[in-house]
């Protein structure tokens, strides 16, 4: 398998080379060559195999054996996925009849990045090992620069799967104020000498346009051997599909329902995803294209909409404003304007509904690339770039959009911590959960065996305990200091008094942040 870029100008990466760059050097964002199929028997193949098991059968269709031995992978699998507090890794919930919640916080930092990054994190030490084979003197060893931002959940995992790895460092940059205060404490409390956190004067876009630059900083790219966590990082996105065809065979056990009889063909699935860099959803496009039965993804927004409204009409305009058009709201983690991973889908809908069809086959990747490369200027130039009708169907062929307000995410923790159906057990979500939740319900209204919804859970409630606590504050049945401790992990005790380590620089610039780190690698 080798992979290209959305731009079109690189092509024929391996997979550890794309890895290891992250970021094309055209700008655009690596893509595979094609996308596999899952093998014509896999409904029955792989219906009973443990996430660990499925990990690997997914990964092997995008990492030739040449390129990672097959019992290498495996390793790299069961050691990512041993630090899980879930046998199940990412468990289904039922909720009530028709809604299921995919659990993905089980990992070290009680969020969904973890799934990607605990992989993300063994695959660099893998590289850097066999790069390094046999080379004693340090000043000859190959060494990473990891460089990251953050609107959260991220850099924490990011970190945890990064912290202590040999030949390797790793700088994050989060917005100053505006990730939660556990959030913060994950990221800034790990002291190993290797990790680094950097808080901005700014917003998340702000880090983004920032680590976007460092890539496109040839000197000092080649300089620091730079690397990317964030889920412009293919792997990222690969680890991720994993979880879709896991939840399919755990929804279809748990109905007892045979995985590719007449039964599991009338089920209808909608995937609810909370999006804010659009790489928990594409990792159900890539899915969904592999062959797993879908009927519908749906794009769940907060009032930072710019995804919400480009399904509705195919135009994708920023909103001119304080902070770049960004609206702080209780989850943080999908406050972006700009969401670097949508490109990647924009390059499928070029090249199957905006690329001539009188453009030679052998051609359309190409042109796809250009295409693409043209809406993104016109995004960075205009603010704005349209589409068109024929890929706005396209797009609505499989894609479904919601947007959500602070009040409704907060009726919805509230109507599901203190549900009126007696027969309905209290769940506790997070509000980033809860934006799926609400969206999946006004999306999807009949929600029974034949018509359901898998909403993604992105963290852990306690991750975000204020937005829980505002959304409790009149109800006087509960005393939320109380309740919450019921909720918080013991693994969250004394970790706001814990000692940190943060560099705070007052603006997003470049400049600073290039100061930051060449001063901090020189010790």
């Amino acid at each position: 398998m080798q992979y290209k870029s959305t731009r079109g100008q690189a092509t024929n990466y391996t997979f550890e080379k794309a890895v290891l760059a992250g970021l094309s050097p055209d700008g655009g964002l690596f893509i595979p060559q094609s996308i596999p199929q899952a093998p014509a028997d896999f409904l029955t193949k792989w219906a009973n195999l443990s996430f660990q098991e499925l990990a690997l059968e997914v990964l092997s269709l995008y990492i030739d054996s040449s390129e990672i031995p097959r019992e290498d992978l495996k390793d790299l699998v069961d050691r990512s996925y041993a630090t899980f507090r879930h046998s199940d890794i990412t468990p289904l919930h039922k909720v009530k009849d028709g809604l299921y919640i995919l659990e993905l916080f089980h990992g070290p930092t009680f969020a969904f990045k973890d799934v990607a990054l605990q992989f993300v994190g063994n695959l660099f030490e893998y590289f850097l090992k066999r790069k390094n084979a046999g080379i004693e003197n340090p000043a000859d060893r190959h060494k990473i620069t990891v460089v990251g931002a953050t609107s959260g959940d991220t850099g924490s995992a990011a970190i945890y799967g990064l912290r202590n790895k040999k030949d390797l460092d790793v700088f994050i940059m989060f917005p100053t104020g505006r990730v939660s205060p556990i959030q913060e404490a994950q990221m800034t409390s790990v002291l190993d000498k290797n990790v680094h956190n950097i808080s901005v004067g700014g917003t998340f876009d702000d880090c983004q346009d920032i680590l976007k630059s460092l890539f496109a900083n040839e000197d000092f790219m080649r300089k620091y051997n730079l690397g990317a966590v964030n889920s412009i990082n293919w792997a990222r996105i690969l680890a991720q599909t994993v979880y879709y065809f896991h939840s399919y065979f755990s929804l279809l056990r748990s109905l007892n329902i045979t995985p590719g009889s007449a039964e599991a063909q009338k089920i209808q699935i909608t995937y609810s995803v909370p999006t804010g860099n659009f790489g928990d959803i594409l990792a159900g496009y890539y899915a969904h294209q592999m062959g797993l039965p879908t009927s519908k993804l749906l794009v769940a927004t907060n009032a930072n909409d710019i995804l919400y409204r480009f399904f509705c009409s195919g135009v994708c305009e920023k909103i001119v404003g304080a902070d770049g058009g960004v609206h702080e709201t209780l989850s943080p983690a999908m406050d972006i304007v700009v969401s670097s991973n949508f490109e990647r889908l924009l390059w499928y809908l070029a090249r199957d509904a905006a690329v001539e069809a009188s453009v030679p086959e052998a051609e359309k990747d190409l042109k796809a690339g250009q295409i693409v490369d043209g809406w993104m200027k016109d995004l960075k130039t205009k603010g704005r770039f349209d589409t068109g009708p024929k890929v706005l169907a396209e797009a609505k062929r499989i894609f479904d959009a919601g947007h959500v307000s602070d009040e409704e995410t907060c009726a919805t923790i509230r109507e599901y911590i203190l549900p009126k159906d007696a027969s309905q057990a209290p769940y506790v979500m997070d509000p980033h959960t809860a934006v799926g939740v609400t969206a999946a319900n006004a999306a999807v209204p009949l929600q029974d065996s034949q018509h359901v919804v898998i909403s993604l859970s992105t963290a852990h409630p306690a991750k975000f305990s204020e937005a829980v606590e505002r959304a409790l504050k009149d109800e006087p049945s509960v005393e939320f200091t109380e309740f919450f401790k019921t909720v918080s992990p013991k693994e969250f005790e004394g970790l706001m008094t814990a000692e940190r380590r943060v560099t705070v620089i007052p603006r997003a610039d470049q400049a600073l942040v290039i100061e930051v780190i060449a001063k901090q690698l020189q010790h």
